[in-house]
């Protein structure tokens, strides 16, 4: 059995919530982009435009944004109930919560289209709340801030479950490996080298 240290049991989920503590920080307390995962988002976000080139324009504007919220989330999504790792689930869910964070600052220029674009090209969400799209750029405020407040509540309940778990793990002492079989003994006291042999760990698989 492999022996559970400190480390696992604890420290692990604390370091997942410290740290999605602190990209929460630079999205919602900061306002700035996050560093590192900006750009992987940014990487994310062009090949959801690529993927979705053969469907329809509108299609192909949302998938940008799309794609870079959900692909955390489907990590997440992975760790928690595939992995059962509630640490990187964790991470990865306040993750998507500041990836809808850097989605919602996106949405929110589609009026005003002063970010700077990447190759240039067209403004995905002035596309999306446009004329062309659900023409509804009177709704950018309330678009942008609807977003805003589902990456805030993802990035909370990221945080929330990587500490949950650090408070499972304090509670539960650490698992050594499992003790080794007793070895019987013979009726006049000696050791029985034969019930000894009987109580290794083997199996007869037979023919």
């Amino acid at each position: 059995m492999r022996h559970l240290t400190p480390w696992a049991l604890w420290r692990r989920p604390l370091a997942a919530a410290l740290a999605g503590g602190v990209i929460a920080w630079f999205a919602f307390v900061a306002n700035r982009e996050v560093p590192v995962l900006d750009w992987f988002d940014l990487a994310v976000h062009e090949a959801g435009h690529l993927l979705a080139t053969p469907l329809s324009p509108l299609a192909m504007f949302l998938a940008g944004s799309v794609a870079q919220i959900a692909f955390p989330l489907a990590m997440a999504g992975y760790f928690g109930f595939r992995r059962r790792d509630a640490a990187a689930a964790g991470f990865c869910l306040a993750w998507a919560g500041t990836s809808a964070w850097d989605v919602s600052v996106y949405a929110g220029d589609a009026v005003t289209r002063t970010l700077p674009l990447v190759g240039g090209g067209e403004h995905d969400w002035a596309y999306i709340l446009g004329p062309n799209g659900f023409d509804a750029l009177d709704m950018t405020k309330s678009v942008a801030g609807f977003i805003e407040f589902s990456g805030a509540v993802m990035t909370v309940l990221g945080i929330g479950i990587a500490l949950r778990e650090t408070a499972a793990a304090l509670a539960r002492p650490a698992r050594g490996p499992a003790p080794l079989p007793s070895v019987p003994a013979s009726p006049d006291g000696a050791e029985d080298p034969w019930g000894a042999a009987a109580s290794l760990p083997f199996r007869h698989t037979g023919d």
